[in-house]
């Protein structure tokens, strides 16, 4: 079957080039030691993987030159967040950020909107769920966050539903000539649901025993998807410092988590 070609200005897509990940881990290395072209190649490398995930919300927009821009801003995030030490390709590691840049500006700018109430609830509902998390060690039940908001408990589902698309788990996301990455990759096994949840334990309670700043850090850093520049401009500190502290951080929870 042919492939569909996507026109995106000023690209010629069917040339663009593919990196080994040897040639990634290389540029990896150039870019930690402060190589900016480094990073620059490292982009350029994986514009077919951002193209590759804008193809699939073509029926959704009408200009797929605005959301390869976004998607390249996820890849960008990604780059910047990445570290070879996580023992992932960037393919695996990128998709993910991309897909939720190209939903949020594709949610941010349909017609068809969700109300902001709705929105702001469910946000509600993942920290209170987080918070409950982290003082209990399971997951608490709809029934009660439902009290605990004090809302109707159908509205949990509503609400949360408001905050992403329906799409297969069996859904290709990417193949760059080797390993097909898909949906359920990215999705947690639930037959390690244990496992998942010990771990979980353990890395909320190195969070909690490590200093404030260094949970910030790693917080906004890997959570919520900041790079170390936006995070040294909200502190008034040099990236340097965000990437010192960071990377003692890591150090610190990793003891704490053995």
């Amino acid at each position: 079957m042919a492939k569909h070609k996507v026109d995106i200005t000023g690209i010629n897509t069917s040339n663009l080039k593919v990196l080994s990940h040897d040639e990634t881990i290389e540029l990896f290395k150039k870019y930690q030691n402060g190589d900016e072209t480094a990073k620059d190649k490292l982009v350029e490398g994986n514009l077919k993987l951002v193209l590759s995930i804008v193809k699939r919300f073509a029926n959704k927009v009408e200009n797929l030159d605005d959301l390869f821009q976004v998607g390249v801003i996820g890849l960008i995030k990604a780059i910047e967040n990445f570290d070879l030490s996580y023992n992932l390709k960037l393919s695996t590691y990128a998709v993910p950020l991309i897909i939720g840049e190209c939903k949020r500006s594709i949610r941010d700018n349909t017609s068809l909107r969700v109300s902001r109430s709705i929105k702001d609830l469910a946000y509600k509902i993942i920290k209170l769920k987080d918070d409950l998390m982290a003082k209990n060690g399971c997951e608490p039940s709809n029934e009660e966050i439902a009290k605990l908001l004090e809302i109707e408990e159908y509205k949990i589902s509503y609400a949360l539903d408001s905050l992403k698309d329906p799409m297969s788990i069996f859904e290709p996301i990417y193949n760059d000539g080797g390993d097909t990455i898909y949906l359920e990759d990215q999705i947690a096994d639930k037959k390690e649901s244990n496992q998942d949840k010990d771990m979980v334990i353990s890395l909320r309670k190195a969070l909690n025993m490590i200093k404030e700043r260094e949970r910030k850090i790693l917080l906004e850093r890997f959570m919520i998807g900041k790079t170390q520049m936006e995070i040294a401009q909200s502190l008034g500190i040099s990236q340097a410092q965000v990437s010192r502290i960071e990377k003692n951080a890591i150090e610190h929870v990793k003891k704490l988590i053995k």
